[in-house]
């Protein structure tokens, strides 16, 4: 009895290891390390400054040349710490970015992290949320606002 016993549990010795070498294969996640500083190293700093109200006008109807460039400065310097949902991964998610926080506040802080990070309270308070600061992405006026018009774009906006 005891013989048949064990049969039946090498019968099921090649069904486990199936199982087990099927492992994560296939299995796409997003959920790489990110180096922050590699992401920023042989890029000399440029710090813009502060914008003012009256500095940014927004279009309406959304700007598609602007959306479709924004989305390519999205992919090459943004998506691998912002997500364009609301989860965080290594800063805040974007959705309805654009809903929460007003244009110029926006673009202060894509333009000119260290001020922001330095004097905005709102922005002291997501340094808290997510422990790590916001490299400087070097980008000038013109591409923050056009990242601006895709995140509208990616909150709904037409």
């Amino acid at each position: 009895m005891k013989l048949n016993g064990a049969m039946n549990n090498l019968k099921l010795l090649p069904v486990i290891l199936v199982l087990l070498s099927c492992g994560n294969e296939g299995v796409k996640t997003d959920e790489k390390p990110v180096d922050i500083q590699e992401l920023a190293k042989n890029q000399p700093e440029v710090h813009g400054t502060e914008l003012k109200e009256g500095d940014i006008t927004l279009s309406n109807p959304l700007d598609t040349t602007m959306v479709h460039a924004g989305k390519a400065i999205y992919e090459l310097k943004c998506q691998s710490c912002h997500r364009l949902t609301e989860d965080k991964l290594v800063g805040p998610g974007w959705k309805n970015v654009t809903k929460r926080r007003q244009p110029l506040w926006i673009m202060n802080m894509i333009t000119n992290v260290e001020m922001m990070l330095e004097s905005d309270p709102e922005a002291q308070k997501l340094l808290e949320l997510c422990l790590v600061r916001m490299p400087n992405q070097n980008l000038n006026r013109e591409e923050a606002r056009q990242v601006i018009e895709f995140m509208r774009n990616n909150d709904g906006e037409k």
